[in-house]
């Protein structure tokens, strides 16, 4: 059996090629990639105001976020005009203990959970970031990413800025130390500086500010806990501490909370809604709710949809775990083709400072996923995944079943092919690395080793999600597929890691 690159899917009609590049599984062209070449959205934030359990919270809160980023977490108090913070590099149940919880007093806190990009792995970036300035103290974390930030940290160098991360979020800290207005409208004069996809949570040591970008690219909703408000990424980490959801923060606008309560206002008007399409394909927990859409029910109507346009006669479905499997019982709800588990993902392999030994490391995808044999043995089989990146992982799954003992494996896909790179907070490779850049749909079938092969369409994806009438492509951005991006920027002039943490 050979173990070199090649297309033909099968030698002598029953020994299937594997089609990786080395003798591994875990080998290939890209020596920096990951077993699993997924994006990775790169941020969750956390924000409690008025509750005396804070930190507590927080923590919980930040637990529910930690599919959001596993690389590093964080959470900043406010006590009587006093700040207590604490970050580190891991899971949010290694960074904090109890000790350390009960250290961080205060009835206000803001938390983070983060991804780093490559080269940018270091406890500096790890965020909320806190400064000290004329003001007093302050504390900012975001999700998301600043398209002209290097042309504003440029500007800020030369008049005599000094930075100490490599973040962007350092560059708010710097634009609101500047000016010469109150906070609040210091803040505002930041936000309109900025062009970009985010969500900030801001906090001084009696104000909490919580923003979206004009375009609502990145989500925060706003929750309430008896007399406290709480604001976070996804709707879930609500559920998680048993506040009730209130509403989405609407793009453009600027919340504001003291000692007088709530007050709602704007930085901008809201421009193009434009919501990232891979938080409803992707990166949400399928209990969380954006604008009002719940994630599962739109993953399942996108494989329902996709059953519809890409019929293909089979014997089991299963959808690639986790995020995928509310789109594959759609799929099989949709065809009437019975859903199966036909892949295993082992959950405890995840993020780890101490690697394996080069024995088990070499064991490649096996380690985190497996296919049941006694399932999809002899079976011709519909496999369902979110979307396709540099294309190895779908080879790697593929392949798994097909070693399983599965007759066919035609592949379903619930986005459009990837296309372009994304600059508003996802952690997409070199636009080169995309495979639907540069192959055909037939193509990319031929060099991930399956029987077929389906993307959902554009217009598919937009009628699954739902989203806001008579808004262009319904409230969604799909720069990444049609490259139709919803700020005017010089992209050539924009960093290329996609992340405001990096």
């Amino acid at each position: 059996m050979s173990r070199n690159g090649g297309s033909s899917l099968a030698n002598g009609g029953n020994e299937v090629e594997r089609l990786w590049t080395g003798d591994y599984y875990n080998e290939g062209n890209n020596s920096k990639e990951s077993i699993f070449d997924k994006l990775k959205e790169e941020c969750g934030v956390f924000g409690v105001f008025g509750h005396p359990d804070a930190a507590n919270l927080a923590y919980y809160g930040l637990h529910a976020l930690q599919h959001r980023g596993e690389e590093s977490c964080g959470i900043c108090t406010s006590d009587d005009g006093k700040f207590h913070f604490h970050r580190g590099m891991g899971l949010v149940k290694e960074v904090f203990d109890r000790d350390k919880l009960e250290s961080l007093t205060g009835a206000q806190a803001i938390g983070h959970v983060r991804y780093s990009t490559s080269g940018a792995s270091q406890l500096g970036n790890a965020q909320p970031l806190v400064f000290k300035y004329r003001g007093g103290d302050l504390a900012v974390c975001t999700n998301g990413n600043l398209v002209n930030e290097p042309g504003i940290r440029k500007e800020l160098e030369e008049t005599g800025s000094i930075f100490q991360t490599t973040s962007d979020t350092e560059v708010i800290a710097h634009l609101i130390a500047r000016s010469p207005k109150d906070i609040v409208e210091a803040v505002k004069d930041a936000f309109a500086r900025l062009i970009g996809g985010y969500a900030f949570l801001i906090q001084t040591q009696g104000m909490l500010i919580a923003a979206c970008d004009p375009h609502g690219l990145r989500p925060l909703v706003m929750g309430r806990l008896g007399n406290a408000y709480i604001f976070a990424s996804e709707s879930c980490a609500l559920e998680t501490i048993g506040a009730e959801y209130e509403r989405d923060v609407q793009p453009g606008e600027l919340l504001v909370l003291d000692k007088d309560g709530l007050r709602e206002e704007r930085f901008a008007p809201m421009e193009r809604r434009a919501i990232c399409a891979m938080e409803y394909i992707y990166f949400a927990r399928p209990d969380s709710d954006i604008y009002g859409v719940n994630l599962h029910m739109s993953r399942k109507r996108m494989g329902q949809t996709l059953a519809q346009e890409s019929f293909v006669d089979a014997d089991i479905v299963t959808g690639v775990p986790d995020s995928s499997i509310s789109a594959a019982i759609g799929y099989a709800e949709q065809t009437g083709i019975p859903y199966e588990l036909g892949l295993i993902k082992n959950k405890y392999t995840g993020r780890t400072f101490i690697q394996p030994s080069q024995e088990l490391r070499e064991k490649g995808v096996k380690m985190k996923l497996s296919a049941v044999r006694k399932i999809v043995e002899g079976k011709r089989v519909v496999m369902i995944d979110d979307s396709i990146v540099r294309g190895t992982t779908s080879l790697r799954i593929v392949n798994l079943l097909r070693e399983a003992g599965a007759l066919e494996v035609h592949v379903r896909i619930t986005s459009p092919p990837f296309m372009n790179p994304c600059y508003y907070g996802i952690d997409t490779p070199n636009p080169a690395d995309l495979i639907a850049s540069s192959k055909t749909v037939e193509e990319i079938r031929q060099a991930i080793n399956a029987d077929s092969l389906y993307f959902l369409s554009e217009r598919g994806l937009i009628d699954s999600v739902g989203g806001h009438d008579n808004e262009k492509n319904r409230g969604l951005c799909l720069a990444c597929f049609n490259n139709d991006y919803p700020t005017q920027v010089r992209f050539e002039d924009a960093k290329l890691t996609s992340c405001s943490c990096d």
